[in-house]
């Protein structure tokens, strides 16, 4: 007899939180159902499948009877289904409360809608950390499945890398199958020949073992150009017939099967890792053009094959300082997952289980990883993302304020290191807004959260490089040199808008919210849109702090002495909260020391987010409810008392009114990124500056009063039409 070895044939289907309803229905169609339409005819060739719970939640309300298909695979006991933390975080990323608390209520559901037993689990992203094991253990997982780099960084050589490995945390025993990299790459591009004489040479030198592949479900169908590729050219089909033709040596079994009839290969601790290109991804952008570099010159020497394996990258969590925006997201799911599991002995939370059931799996929705990192593609740059993680964390923490039995009206203000740099920042929340406030950092207000429509008016997204910035600039300029645009195409680039090479540029501080800017007397517009024209230190300076409180009226009042150019002069700064009107930060100025007859040039910079552009539905106005064109535009206005903008879809009326007459500034902050369509322009703020040139009095003061209101009766009004609609 021929030596036999065993196949694992795996697949991991996911969609994050808050990803369109199109790419749900497009990845539905394209991968999801014809995979299984093809499967239905091998039925002697059973699969292991994971799918994300929230994919599986758009599954179970607009394709029941895809779930009929799961459950009617898993009865006859071709499928397999993989657990794992419900929403699809980042283990690194949440605390490990929440991630036994998430693979628990994931394997409850699964277990509850299919009726099957839930043994293994999917690791998001693999992204792994040794104490993983006994809290994915202490959630009843038996065993998961890594990539074979973890276990080569952990010293195995390639005659290692088959069958399954027992590891330990605090003595809790989890087994890992390392996940065979040769034939990610080659599954589906290589031809299904390839691949079965790859898994010969392996059952010829290692016999009776588990060769395992695990990769994502969407590469059969939803990938650009995969569809017609695995389907329309039969890839799958024949793929399947040559496991069908081979099964005299080739045992096609789930990973459970494998764990039942093969024993461990012996004891292994794998090292902090992820598959390999996301640890490159982890490095900073400097850095990461240093590696790639580095590695392509030794990938040509002889000893390369030697060296690869003592070779790595960066480290998952570095993307929380590489991208700050990601950290703002971790810190707050951090501080309601805290807030949370204080309440859950309480007996607001026995009385109330719904609404606490509901306070965490908003949680649990807002831990979701794919904006809290950036990649390939996507994940942080996209706007919609990092909306729907805000969603669920302010839905979180409103539910945390009720089952605290909030008064109908109500504010409160405390201070701790909310974003973990060792520094104190100031929470403002009441009834309908939540604040957060840097001291430390310019005095910035850095979160504005909507209570009743669940956005964060400050869920923005700097400017910065990628390396991948390089082949725009690089692409266009040899574009131009042959006067031929298509020769991007050609080329294998793509831009989804013309002119992007054009359209990058960096930021020189974060685009936040009460950004205090001392200009010289000329700058204009262009010039400050470049980030050019500053004479001060205050943009990112230290304020002294401290806060206020009364029943009705909260105050975080800040201080800072600084440089206008050569002068020395204070800001003091305080920003007030009641209850009178808990849509309103009030935000008055007080500049004083200014020199006698010096010119000033003082500008207060917002930014908006969570609001799209380019649509005739969003746009400014004035004192006078004049629009003054889309959220886009590039604008100068004359002196005026009042601005705001409108989102109409979402009910959102943002507005700053102003008691000295100020001249405006608006501008798009846009990205450059690249998305799986090529690279495209993406829009992530909206910025206003209120500019004011003056001297100060006899006294060298000056003052303004700044009344920044976010209005949502737009949004309310519609809630209540559409429950009145349902209620008839």
């Amino acid at each position: 007899m021929p030596p036999r070895i065993r196949l694992i044939f795996a697949i991991h289907n996911h969609q994050p939180v808050g990803n369109f309803d199109g790419v749900f229905e497009q990845a539905y169609r394209d991968s999801y159902e014809p995979f299984f339409d093809v499967l239905d005819d091998f039925p002697e060739l059973p699969i292991t499948a994971h799918f994300s719970g929230s994919l599986l939640e758009w599954l179970e309300v607009h394709r029941p009877e895809y779930i009929d298909r799961i459950r009617n695979l898993i009865a006859q006991g071709r499928l397999e289904l993989l657990g794992g933390p419900y929403f699809e975080p980042i283990l690194a990323s949440i605390p490990a409360r929440d991630r036994v608390g998430q693979i628990k209520a994931y394997t409850q559901h699964l277990a509850s809608l299919f009726e099957t037993n839930i043994r293994g689990m999917w690791v998001p992203e693999r992204v792994w950390e040794p104490n993983f094991a006994s809290d994915i253990v202490d959630a009843g997982i038996e065993y998961t499945i890594l990539d074979d780099s973890h276990f080569r960084w952990a010293g195995l050589n390639e005659d290692k890398l088959h069958g399954y490995y027992i590891t330990e945390n605090e003595g809790r025993l989890l087994k890992i199958f390392p996940d065979d990299e040769p034939l990610r790459y080659s599954i589906p591009w290589s031809k299904p020949e390839e691949t079965i004489a790859y898994l010969r040479k392996i059952a010829e030198r290692h016999p009776d073992t588990v060769v395992s592949f695990g990769d994502d479900g969407e590469k059969f169908g939803s990938w650009p150009g995969t569809q017609e590729h695995v389907y329309g050219k039969g890839w799958l089909r024949e793929m399947f017939q040559a496991l069908r033709d081979n099964a005299d040596w080739l045992k096609v079994v789930t990973m459970a099967q494998a764990v039942d009839e093969v024993p461990p290969q012996g004891k292994i601790y794998l090292p902090n890792a992820s598959y390999r290109e996301m640890t490159e991804w982890a490095l900073p952008t400097d850095q990461q053009l240093d590696y790639k570099k580095i590695t392509s010159e030794l990938s040509e020497e002889p000893e390369w094959k030697e060296i690869k394996p003592f070779f790595r990258a960066g480290f998952w969590r570095n993307f929380l300082v590489k991208y700050p925006e990601s950290n703002e997201m971790y810190c707050r799911s951090r501080e309601v997952s805290e807030r949370i599991q204080a309440l859950s002995t309480s007996a607001a939370a026995r009385e109330r289980p719904e609404l606490f059931h509901r306070a965490r799996m908003d949680l649990y929705r807002g831990q979701c990883n794919c904006p809290y990192w950036h990649g390939a593609f996507g994940g942080l740059y996209l706007p919609h993302l990092r909306n729907a993680i805000y969603h669920h964390l302010i839905a979180a923490d409103t539910a945390v304020e009720q089952l605290h039995g909030r008064p109908i009206r109500w504010v409160d203000i405390s201070a701790e290191d909310f974003n973990l740099d060792a520094r104190k920042e100031v929470r403002m929340s009441g009834d309908r807004l939540i604040a957060y406030i840097a001291p430390a950092r310019g005095g910035h207000l850095y979160e504005l959260d909507l209570r009743s429509t669940k956005v964060n008016l400050l869920a923005t997204l700097n400017r910065r490089p990628e390396p991948y910035h390089q082949t725009v600039l690089e692409a266009a300029a040899k574009a131009e040199e042959v006067d031929d645009i298509a020769f991007l195409k050609h080329e294998g680039v793509r831009f989804k808008q013309a002119n992007l090479d054009q359209k990058i540029a960096y930021d020189r501080w974060p685009r936040k919210s009460l950004v205090d800017h001392f200009l010289r007397p000329e700058t204009d517009l262009e010039e400050f849109r470049l980030g050019n024209g500053g004479i001060g230190d205050f943009v990112v300076g230290v304020y002294e702090t401290k806060i206020r409180r009364s029943d009705d009226r909260v105050e975080t009042v800040m201080s800072r002495e600084g440089r206008m150019g050569d002068h020395w002069i204070r800001v003091d700064k305080t920003i007030a909260l009641d209850t009178g009107n808990g849509s309103q930060l009030e935000i008055t100025y007080e500049l004083s020391q200014l020199p006698p007859g010096v010119p000033v040039h003082f500008a207060v910079e917002f930014n908006f987010a969570a609001m799209p552009a380019g649509l005739d539905d969003r746009y400014y106005y004035n004192a006078h409810g004049e629009q003054l064109g889309p959220l886009e535009t590039v604008q100068a206005l004359p002196a005026g008392m009042r601005i705001g903008l409108v989102d109409e879809w979402l009910g959102i009326d943002a507005s700053l009114e102003l008691t000295q007459p100020a001249e405006f500034w608006t501008f798009p902050i846009q990205t450059v990124s690249q998305s799986e369509g090529g690279f495209e322009l993406v829009h992530q703020s909206s910025t206003i500056v209120p500019h004011w040139r003056f001297t100060g009095d006899h006294a060298g003061r000056w003052q303004v009063r700044i009344q920044l209101t976010a209005d949502t009766s737009i949004a309310q009004a519609r809630k209540l039409a559409e429950m009145a609609a349902i209620r008839g």
